[in-house]
């Protein structure tokens, strides 16, 4: 049996992800009976053997090369996808914001979205109406709100996004790049939430290229190179060995 701290946030063991690429899939019946043997596929595998665990109050970066398998593993973190072998485990509430816009229906107005998303998130309508003001005030979208988000640009998309995820009351908190998106009024305006969420004890993992907020925002790093961790330690320790590998 598992002996799990009650401190730990995410817990990942022995985590193996693959997916199946088709190199040739024929798209219809005549494809396949004229090129029968071209439904060629290959087993790529995206994490091997991972694990990792994130504690109570962390701020965890996943850095490294395109491709080396981050989203991926933020993403069995939030469920969306499941690992072939292994187990991901989290403990408490969880938000993401891995996709701009995820969730949201394209010709919902933005309030209605607010409504939509935020009930996804596990809040009841009482509870969304006692924070709609507070959402729209961070997204600065006041004169967009009954306008359908399908006419949002994708800073618009991001800013609605970020608002609702950091006003859902989870526990943990997980972020795929997203904050490169906007002007860079609005980033620090996140930035500067994420500390104030990071000292009120939030657990938070992200996925970024920027080094910068690496090392002032996040009291760790974690460095995945082809699908297996590198390196997991300080930031300053991490990013120095990663900028050497990757120069």
């Amino acid at each position: 049996m598992d002996i799990e701290n009650k401190e730990d946030r995410i817990i990942v063991q022995n985590v193996y992800k693959y997916f199946n690429i088709y190199m040739d899939k024929a798209n219809s019946l005549k494809e396949k009976m004229l090129f029968w043997n071209r439904n060629r596929k290959e087993k790529r595998e995206v994490l091997k053997n991972i694990n990792l665990t994130i504690k109570n109050g962390e701020a965890v970066a996943l850095i490294g090369v395109n491709g080396s398998g981050k989203s991926t593993l933020l993403k069995l973190m939030t469920k969306i996808i499941y690992p072939n072998k292994g187990k991901v485990t989290t403990h408490g509430k969880l938000t993401s914001l891995l996709e701009l816009g995820a969730g949201f229906h394209p010709d919902f107005s933005g309030r209605e979205n607010i409504y939509f998303n935020a009930s996804i998130f596990g809040l009841t309508r009482k509870e969304i109406d006692n924070r709609i003001d507070k959402i729209i005030e961070f997204s600065e979208l006041e004169d967009y709100m009954d306008n359908p988000v399908r006419t949002y640009s994708s800073g618009m998309y991001m800013r609605l996004a970020f608002a609702i995820a950091i006003n859902v009351d989870a526990e943990i908190l997980l972020v795929d790049e997203v904050l490169a998106v906007g002007d860079q009024h609005f980033q620090d305006k996140c930035i500067a939430k994420m500390k104030e969420l990071k000292e009120e004890g939030k657990t938070m993992v992200f996925v970024t290229h920027s080094l910068g907020t690496v090392k002032e925002f996040c009291n760790r790093a974690v460095w995945l190179n082809n699908g297996e961790i590198v390196m997991d330690d300080e930031p300053n320790k991490v990013i120095e060995s990663y900028l050497k590998e990757i120069s």
